[in-house]
């Protein structure tokens, strides 16, 4: 089933199209599933490629990533935060992006840290851990 991504002169959104087959793309008029209306264009949709688990490692461990950083800088951080999240190409949960979105706002990492005590804490490697035997 093709999809293609139009853009609507009516309602001024980007939209999905379905058909049913490719064939249909060629012979029926293409509607905005938005408001109905047919002045519509198609567009180049964005493109997705699969990358690798170890070239998302090699693009971590490139020290170039680390260029404009400012560690007293809570936006910056935010930044390499999310670049590095998107790198790893999972979700990384709720409490990343909570302190993503604060340190985007600008708010104090060691705030952030102060006021989310289960972050970086308890279980990594602290006196609760016994793994070391």
């Amino acid at each position: 089933m093709p999809i293609y991504e139009y853009g609507c002169y009516d309602c001024r959104k980007r939209v999905n199209v379905f058909f049913r087959s490719f064939s249909e793309v060629e012979t029926k008029t293409a509607i905005c599933p938005r408001c109905g209306g047919t002045n519509i264009k198609r567009l180049v949709s964005k493109v997705a490629f699969v990358r690798s688990e170890e070239s998302r490692l090699e693009n971590l461990a490139d020290p170039g990533s680390l260029a404009g950083l400012d560690e007293d800088d809570p936006k910056s951080i935010a930044r390499w935060m999310r670049k590095m999240g998107n790198e790893m190409g999972e979700d990384l949960g709720d409490e990343f992006n909570e302190v993503v979105d604060r340190l985007e706002a600008g708010e104090d990492p060691e705030s952030i840290e102060k006021s989310m005590p289960e972050l970086g804490g308890a279980g990594v490697g602290g006196a609760d851990d016994d793994w070391l035997g």
